[in-house]
């Protein structure tokens, strides 16, 4: 068994901890622009939201040295795509971006789901987490009682 085969379940651990990073990243800057109406890209800022896909390992050692696949090798992030749901419209007709009726497009961010999203990021983040800590502290038994 090689070394990077018996650290597969801290590996798993650390694709989780590094996508869901990525995820508390996200919903932050879709936070930090909740009341965006312009940008480079011209218009109001448009919600964020991240793409996950399974790992699957491809190789990995079978039975007598046979080369098959291992199955699981955690999550990776497949890209961060926009939220093309309706851009609400509000009466600010002293706006800058105020269009000529006065009604501003403002972004398509609503704080209440971006809070629970960020909640269950931190809250995968730390599962994560606890998980590798055990697996490091199950490792760290192991070779206690290997040394006797």
């Amino acid at each position: 068994m090689g070394f990077d085969t018996s650290l597969g379940a801290f590996n798993i651990s650390a694709s989780g901890l590094t996508a869901e990073r990525m995820r508390m990243e996200v919903v932050a800057n879709n936070i930090a622009n909740a009341s965006t109406t312009r940008t480079p890209e011209g218009g109001a800022y448009r919600r964020k939201d991240i793409v996950f896909e399974t790992a699957m390992s491809t190789e990995g050692p079978g039975p007598r040295g046979s080369v098959e696949s291992t199955g699981l090798a955690g999550v990776r992030t497949v890209g961060v795509v926009d939220d093309m749901s309706e851009m609400p419209r509000r009466y600010e007709p002293g706006h800058p971006d105020a269009d000529p009726e006065g009604f501003v497009t403002m972004p398509n961010v609503n704080l209440p789901m971006e809070m629970v999203n960020l909640i269950t990021a931190t809250r995968a983040y730390e599962a994560n987490l606890k998980a590798a800590q055990n697996f490091v502290d199950m490792n760290q038994q192991a070779l206690a009682i290997v040394r006797g």
